[in-house]
């Protein structure tokens, strides 16, 4: 006691008050896993225009090569958040209690073309012309248990046909998979539509519909670890804070639409590609066209589709790949953004 006023006293009063009032350590980053593609958009606009910053919460992203993995690394803590596809995975994780998802991200909606369905020029040829004919036929897939998995499920209900009639193909990846089909291996695939146009454009493939014109849906959405929404909760809606700014000005750039259903482009439309830009397709020359034909619909305020997650969860727990009975309201937390 005695060295320690010694040591008070040798100080002196401004060098001791210093001592005392340190200044609060800062918060740390929210990690948040993101796939390296056009998709998360809004949250490339907010990091370059410095909406997180603003809202007084440092994010910092983490890319990964697959869905899975993303939902894997907040389960594991090496990430805080993540925006990508609900898998079938995604929901066995969320039912142990690992995961909420808290926010919408791109949706399918009518008159937007984001996902084509591709068939083989092979295929076409023989009468695979429309959606209404896919049964009986090779559809390729990244792997079971993928939103491209649920697409299906969702065009065999839409069309009216049994999924079990198609031969399904897991190819792993997306670029195999338009691979397969320009190149006769499966009879039709599925490819956003800056891919699915060069396909088309190339005469191995045919465009035969578009997911959003026939089974709208949550492709995408925000989701948080559990950890994350019990201990970090003002963070997080300074996060949400952020990412509707960064969604507003997104939607600004991409989804005024005009007459005939045709997006209405100007100068918001090229500072939010300059954003974009700086995380995809860095030094493409053809980058703001590949974006503007790759982007899909947001809702406005990243509102989330609950009806649509609750369809999700039912339909991966019917095909046995989430184990239990999981309680969607306790996966689902609407306190942070709205609803659609």
């Amino acid at each position: 006691m005695r060295l320690a006023r010694r040591t008070a006293l040798a100080l002196g009063p401004a060098a001791l008050a210093a001592a005392v009032a340190r200044p609060a350590r800062a918060a740390a980053p929210i990690r948040l896993g993101l796939l390296r593609t056009a998709s998360p958009a809004p949250l490339y606009i907010a990091q370059q225009r410095g909406f997180f910053r603003d809202a007084g919460v440092e994010v910092a992203f983490h890319f990964f090569n697959a869905a899975q993995p993303i939902a894997a690394a907040a389960v594991s803590g090496d990430t805080d958040m993540g925006l990508t596809a609900l898998t079938g995975g995604f929901f066995a994780l969320a039912g142990k209690g690992e995961l909420v998802v808290i926010g919408g991200g791109l949706h399918e909606q009518k008159g937007i073309r984001l996902t084509a369905v591709l068939a083989s020029k092979k295929a076409y040829d023989a009468g695979l012309t429309s959606l209404a004919k896919l049964a009986g036929h090779s559809l390729g897939i990244t792997q079971y248990g993928s939103s491209f998995h649920y697409m299906a499920g969702r065009l065999a209900e839409s069309e009216g046909f049994d999924l079990k009639s198609l031969t399904l193909r897991p190819l792993q990846t997306v670029q195999n998979m338009v691979a397969a089909v320009r190149t006769n291996q499966v009879d039709a695939t599925m490819a956003i539509a800056s891919m699915a146009s060069a396909a088309a454009g190339s005469g191995e493939a045919v465009i035969i519909g578009w997911i959003g014109d026939h089974v709208p849906y949550q492709i995408t959405a925000l989701f948080a670890a559990r950890a994350m929404v019990q201990q970090r909760a003002d963070d997080l809606r300074k996060f949400c804070t952020a990412y509707q700014r960064g969604i507003a000005a997104y939607r600004d750039a991409f989804l005024r639409i005009g007459p005939a259903n045709i997006p209405v482009h100007g100068p918001a439309t090229d500072a939010a590609i300059a954003d974009i830009t700086k995380y995809v397709f860095i030094g493409d020359p053809n980058a703001g066209e590949k974006i503007k034909s790759g982007l899909g619909w947001y809702d406005e305020g990243g509102a989330l589709d609950v009806a649509d997650v609750r369809h999700q969860l039912a339909w991966y727990s019917a095909q046995g790949m989430v184990k239990g009975e999981v309680d969607a309201n306790a996966i689902i937390d609407t306190s942070f953004l709205p609803t659609r």
